[in-house]
């Protein structure tokens, strides 16, 4: 198989899991696909849930399956379910502490995300928010790179990062983007509050629009030749400056 995540393939188990609520991080559809009756409801299913839907060549799923008994559709089903925003501020307040979360625009190395949901579990960040297109998934590898962490970090996925940002901050959390052209030292910021931590993908960084819907930007001190940190070593040092400014 050429993917790490747990496949699901042919149109009736696809509709049955889709179905029974089974967490699913994409579906696959051949792009021949005949709008037929249970190809027009994993549509529906998935639109009704919010699972990206992307349309492949049939070879491609050819390829991804053992027996090519894909009959056009395959899922890819996550290692974990998924919550929303109002659990994790629901988990906030039930620990008695300001809400910490940690926001991912676009994160696609699933290693980068399993070693960011490792320092979240470390530093007792309250959830992470992902995005569910352009971005990895709950995947088996991230499971594996987080050495666990998957099983007790919620995470939480959004279609759209700017709306759930500025959901957040209509419940009183604070977006702090972390950015190389901030105005402000990342150390510098007040933690204390009720923060959401925004961390960009790799390369690309937070996208405009994202950056005009967090409250500030804060940088990181780059003293060296290199002109940006990894975004999983970013990410652990905003997280464990706010266990410092909350701890001691």
């Amino acid at each position: 198989m050429l993917t790490d995540n747990p496949i699901i393939e042919g149109r009736n188990p696809v509709i049955e899991a889709l179905r029974a609520g089974r967490p699913i991080n994409k579906v696959l559809l051949a792009s021949n696909a005949k709008r037929q009756p249970a190809v027009a409801e994993i549509l529906d299913l998935s639109l009704a849930r919010k699972v990206p839907v992307e349309y492949v060549e049939r070879r491609f799923l050819d390829r991804l399956t053992a027996a090519s008994s894909h009959q056009g559709v395959v899922a890819y089903a996550s290692v974990k379910e998924y919550v929303g925003l109002d659990d994790l501020l629901a988990i906030s307040s039930e620990k008695g502490e300001a809400p910490l979360y940690c926001i991912l625009d676009g994160i696609e190395d699933p290693h980068n995300l399993g070693a960011i949901l490792r320092t979240a579990e470390a530093s007792g960040t309250h959830g992470v928010v992902i995005r569910s297109r352009r971005a990895v998934g709950l995947t088996a590898v991230v499971a594996k790179a987080s050495a666990g962490a998957v099983e007790y970090v919620p995470v939480a996925r959004v279609s759209n990062i700017s709306q759930a940002i500025v959901g957040l901050k209509k419940a009183g959390v604070w977006a702090i983007g972390i950015d190389r052209a901030g105005d402000i030292p990342y150390n510098k910021v007040d933690f204390r509050l009720p923060t959401a931590i925004v961390i960009g993908g790799e390369g690309s960084g937070l996208s405009d629009l994202v950056k005009q819907r967090c409250d500030s930007l804060a940088s990181i001190p780059m003293l060296g030749r290199i002109a940006s940190l990894n975004v999983s070593i970013a990410a652990a040092l905003a997280m464990y400056e706010a266990v410092r400014q909350r701890r001691w």
